[in-house]
């Protein structure tokens, strides 16, 4: 890379313009942090030493259909109200998939730049499919320790079409395997509130789907940076394979950020905005964030489902009447997105915009 590291407006060409990304900026020799990656303190993951969550003690997803169901159910239910994550095993995804799916998406990443940059938002030949780094970089005031690829989900046709092809088959293997697992999932955490939800309904509330990859380089000073800042996700619920570095972070209640350990063959699961609207708040979406390591490069692997944009999500009336009060009005989930996509990462702000007056 010509020029000066510090510069903000070099680096950021160099890295989310023309799409070297971050790991174009460690292979091109550098060893230390540029100031435009330092966050301020108050957003530092000084302690990779701190202490793990009850998220540690994975639930059985086959028992959902045994004498253990309403056992199994409680747990999925009081982990959704309380932290908003849980972990799970045994939930129809071959651990030989997960494993295929960690290697592709370090092929991916491991590319030339040239072959990942044809998928810059402004030039990528798919509107399926988008690389890029951190979040909403140009709004930043320091950008994420991150490069990713997204890739949305319309058929398997154009999936298979249009989504890279060094991970498109084992990305979509991946989506359709843990389908059946998020809708019974969700089945059970709208029986939590007495909801039981028509398949139209429940397909429309889960009809946008998209596989990310994220790819967390080596970083030489941790403590300067941060993978992912400080957020909700905004749709219903997201499946998440990490790999075995970890430094996945929650919120807990008193404020204090716990690691959600990684666990082999396990799936995280976090409740997202579009939940905790429907739930009136009964279900906790999870602020969660991403530490960087000097351990060796990271990799993780999303599944995010949300409404479709169409769709118009509010607390359910069932809900409503139980707790006498909306805590959320009625939002397109459209405008909730372009809210959300708008602005830097910054805790559960984005929730305001569904608040109730």
């Amino acid at each position: 890379m010509a020029g000066n590291y510090e510069d903000r407006d070099t680096l950021f060409n160099f890295v989310v313009k023309e799409g070297n990304g971050v790991k174009g900026l460690m292979d091109s020799g550098m060893s230390c942090v540029p100031q435009p990656f330092v966050q301020p303190l108050s957003e530092r993951i000084a302690n990779p030493n701190g202490q793990t969550c009850e998220a540690v003690q994975p639930i059985d997803l086959s028992q959902l259909d045994g004498p253990c169901h309403t056992e199994v159910a409680k747990q999925i239910v009081e982990a959704a109200e309380t932290l908003g994550f849980f972990q799970v095993v045994n939930h129809g995804v071959s651990e030989e998939l997960l494993e295929l799916l960690k290697t592709s998406a370090h092929e991916f990443f491991e590319q030339p730049p040239g072959n990942k940059a044809v998928y810059l938002k402004e030039v990528s030949p798919s509107k399926l499919v988008k690389y890029g780094t951190s979040f909403v970089p140009e709004k930043e005031k320091a950008i994420e320790w991150k490069d990713y690829v997204s890739m949305l989900y319309t058929n398997d046709h154009e999936a298979l079409q249009h989504w890279p092809q060094q991970c498109r088959e084992v990305a979509l293997d991946f989506l359709k395997s843990s389908m059946a697992m998020v809708k019974r999932v969700v089945e059970v955490l709208m029986e939590g509130v007495g909801v039981i939800l028509e398949e139209e309904r429940m397909n429309s509330l889960m009809g946008t789907k998209m596989v990310n990859m994220n790819y967390y380089p080596t970083c030489p000073s941790p403590e300067l940076t941060i993978g992912v800042g400080r957020h909700s996700d905004m749709g219903m619920v997201t499946v998440l394979l990490q790999d075995g570095i970890g430094d996945l972070y929650v919120k807990l209640d008193n404020g204090d950020w716990a690691e959600i350990p990684p666990l082999n063959g396990a799936l995280v699961i976090n409740v997202g905005d579009s939940l905790q609207i429907l739930s009136n708040g009964k279900y906790k979406s999870a602020e969660h964030r991403v530490r960087t390591t000097n351990m060796g490069s990271r990799v993780s692997v999303p599944i995010f489902t949300a409404p479709n944009p169409s769709e118009k999500i509010g607390p359910l009336p069932e809900v409503v009447e139980r707790d006498g009060v909306a805590r959320y009005k009625e939002v397109l989930f459209q405008d909730y997105m372009s809210n959300f996509f708008s602005q830097p990462h910054d805790g559960k702000k984005s929730l305001d915009f569904a608040r109730a007056n």
